[in-house]
């Protein structure tokens, strides 16, 4: 995902940037090997999100709202210069490393498509138990949850949700647990590092994880960003917040375009587009043309 970066100097500024706060060249971290560890993809992520944010704005593109699911709201913060980037690497790399060492063994995500909240968390309710227990994760669209838990648990649901229509009922392919209460004491040890970093308020509005409300305090933004760990992202309604703010414009950084379907499923009166899949100035001549 690094290697396929837009070829401008402020992508290669901030590499090099990851590289001195980590003590290691950063540009390995994308590698197949590099990749089999959740620390190396998610500094991979936030040095992909931050880089590619970085050269759109050094050539004119400031957005006035940035949102990040799960580990990408470290870059949406970054970008909305709450924190620096710098403080904000070994913040990630301490989070990825507690979540490696830390995550139960038997648990993992699973995503639900064909449902809507309401109806999986009717499901969850009957499968959880002390022994197999599974919680809310992220509602990434009206139709598409994401679930955290036991595996058992997780399989229990699925057959639930296939028997109530569901269109498919899926393990995810992720290495360790995230968004779910279980993480907790992760989510307090990232509290306590954010209180030993310096914070601004943010020069732009930031849509919390946790709430899907626009945060405008660099405490609260704080709070989202340790929390989100333990919490399920509310990803679909702080996309609509985005939109009733007067946002008529959705760029996703790299990698990908997960997020960019996702807004053209929900919310197809809004233009998205994904920079992966995008030249540079394409980007920016679209960005021309929406001053909002």
């Amino acid at each position: 995902m690094l290697h396929r970066l837009p070829d401008h100097p402020a992508v290669l500024r901030t590499i090099e940037e990851m590289s001195a706060a980590l003590g290691h060249d950063a540009s390995t971290l994308d590698s197949p090997e590099a990749l089999r560890s959740t620390v190396s993809v998610q500094l991979a992520l936030l040095a992909a999100g931050v880089a590619a944010a970085r050269a759109l704005e050094e050539e004119g593109v400031i957005p006035e709202a940035v949102a990040g699911l799960s580990v990408g709201a470290f870059a949406a913060a970054v970008h909305a210069r709450v924190l620096a980037f710098s403080d904000c690497v070994r913040l990630v790399k301490q989070r990825a490393e507690l979540m490696e060492r830390n995550s139960p063994d038997g648990y993992g995500l699973m995503a639900i498509v064909g449902l809507e909240e309401e109806q999986v968390v009717t499901l969850i309710q009957e499968a959880n138990t002390a022994e197999d227990p599974v919680y809310l994760g992220n509602v990434n669209a009206p139709e598409q949850i994401v679930l955290s838990g036991s595996r058992k648990g997780l399989q229990a649901v699925a057959r639930a949700a296939l028997r109530a229509g569901a269109r498919k009922a899926e393990r995810l392919n992720v290495p360790v647990l995230s968004h779910s209460p279980l993480l907790k004491p992760i989510a307090d040890t990232l509290t306590q590092s954010l209180h030993q970093i310096p914070l601004h308020s943010p020069r732009m509005v930031y849509l919390g994880n946790v709430n899907a409300r626009e945060l405008r305090n660099a405490g609260e933004i704080a709070r989202d960003l340790s929390d989100n760990i333990a919490h399920g992202v509310r990803w679909y309604e702080a996309t609509a917040v985005l939109q009733e703010l007067g946002c008529s414009l959705f760029i996703e950084m790299p990698p990908g375009r997960v997020l960019t379907g996702l807004a053209q499923d929900s919310f197809p009166e809004v233009r998205s587009i994904a920079l992966a899949e995008s030249s540079l100035s394409y980007v920016v001549q679209q960005a021309s043309r929406h001053p909002e």
